[in-house]
């Protein structure tokens, strides 16, 4: 245990002494945080920075022009016709929308648009949206509905999502949040996993060329070396979370202090209608806030902590099994693709069917097979799952720690001496059973 301890010391303080470490762990909150804050600033003042377009509407049908409503940010402007050189020649005209002068309600609609430049998503939701407006309101007025009645039809639906507990208590819920929340969580994770596992890969790769391993195995068992190489490249990335989570609590309250609301605490939440600063905040913005506020922090940040580190110990172990097999970088790819594809497939997965049905069947089992299981469980924690499945997937974890960490011992012990020779997975499999 002391040359494990030893090793880990070594490993750990050659990686946090670099000026690399030092500027990238200072640097990367407050890069996230400035690209967030450049999104959420250009967000909030879309609205008032896109400029109106001006659009000529040809309608010798009669259908649209007296009763078409102009969206956000659309003007249309009603003319009998419109020629192009009337478009080119034109400052405050944009465009020219055209109807078929035979057209009626019952028939499918094409309009003829044409601009000095191309038709944005938005705008043409828009216009989609005001015209198909005035065919339904038409098609329901021919069938004796009143005007009044029509507008009555049009209603916003908002879904207030409250969570029951067995006590009876409820809290604040929204799907959007804890699916952000949960990608967010499993994305750190899978890259802490890539990125240092490699470093791992990479070390061993070094040593054993560089032949200083021969030195160092000489006084330090293959084992040993091994752990102390896996555990101190995870203290380095707990080192650099912590203080990331740190600098990111520090960068909320300043910005917290500069808008004038605490964001961890709820009653200012809910109140922050009356909050002059956040007047321009929309309704369901605040909800987002308030739900975000609901979280289990607690359960999150302790279940993060056991598959961030778990999960880079099962994945740890096999770069370096990885890394002591191979005399070279470019041999390891015959071996890295049968560990990195579960990966890859988690988070690939994650974004589509487990943060769409997180309580599903798939969902369930990723989250209790160790390949997969620190990503898909992240995913699913927002969503609280039951205990049980917890707890599984955590024992279920540990274990395969343990038989990992053996096989790739047995590995490492054999293939850290190897040189000159390609390894296959025959090879591997009789390291296997080598005895000492």
């Amino acid at each position: 245990m002391n040359n494990i301890g030893i090793v880990t010391s070594r490993e750990y303080l050659t990686r946090v002494k670099k000026k690399s470490f030092i500027l990238m762990t200072l640097l990367t909150p407050l890069l996230i945080a400035s690209f967030y804050g450049i999104i959420i600033w250009v967000n909030i003042g879309q609205s008032e920075s896109v400029e109106q377009q001006n659009i000529v509407l040809v309608d010798p049908s009669g259908v649209f022009s007296e009763r078409i409503v102009s969206p956000d940010n659309i003007r249309f402007i009603p003319q009998k016709s419109y020629s192009i050189e009337d478009l080119i020649y034109a400052d405050s005209i944009d465009a020219v929308i055209t109807v078929d002068q035979n057209y009626t309600i019952d028939k499918p609609l094409t309009l003829n648009y044409k601009s000095m430049g191309s038709l944005s998503v938005n705008s043409n939701a828009s216009i989609k949206d005001a015209f198909g407006t005035v065919i339904r309101d038409q098609k329901l007025s021919t069938m004796g509905i009143e005007q009044g009645a029509i507008d009555s039809l049009r209603s916003s639906v908002e879904i207030s999502q409250v969570k029951v507990d067995e006590n009876g208590d409820t809290k604040t819920s929204n799907a959007m949040i804890n699916s952000g929340v949960g990608m967010i969580l499993s994305m750190m994770i899978y890259f802490f996993i890539f990125l240092y596992g490699v470093q791992v890969m990479k070390g061993v790769i070094e040593e054993k060329t560089n032949r200083i391993v021969e030195l160092i195995v000489s006084t330090v068992k293959p084992f040993q070396l091994m752990m102390g190489k896996v555990i101190g490249i995870a203290l380095v990335g707990l080192t650099q979370l912590t203080i990331w989570i740190v600098l990111s609590g520090i960068l909320m309250a300043i910005i917290g202090f500069i808008v004038g609301i605490n964001f961890m605490d709820i009653n200012e939440l809910k109140n922050a209608a009356q909050n002059p600063d956040l007047s321009g905040m929309k309704l369901e913005d605040l909800e987002l806030l308030t739900a975000l506020q609901s979280l289990p922090y607690a359960k999150l940040f302790l279940s993060f902590l056991f598959y961030f580190v778990g999960g880079y110990l099962f994945y740890g172990a096999l770069f370096a099994a990885i890394g002591s097999a191979v005399d070279n970088e470019t041999d390891t790819q015959q071996f890295m693709l049968p560990i990195t594809m579960p990966l890859v497939f988690s988070i690939a997965i994650s974004f589509s069917l487990i943060s769409g049905d997180p309580h599903g069947t798939l969902a369930t089992w990723m989250s209790m097979i160790p390949l997969t299981s620190p990503i898909v469980m992240m995913v699913r924690m927002p969503f609280e799952p039951d205990l049980w499945q917890v707890l599984l997937s955590m024992l279920i974890l540990i274990v395969s720690i343990i038989g990992v960490t053996w096989m790739a011992g047995k590995i490492y012990r054999t293939g850290i001496l190897m040189y000159g020779k390609k390894t296959t997975y025959k090879e591997l499999a009789k390291w296997l059973f080598y005895k000492n």
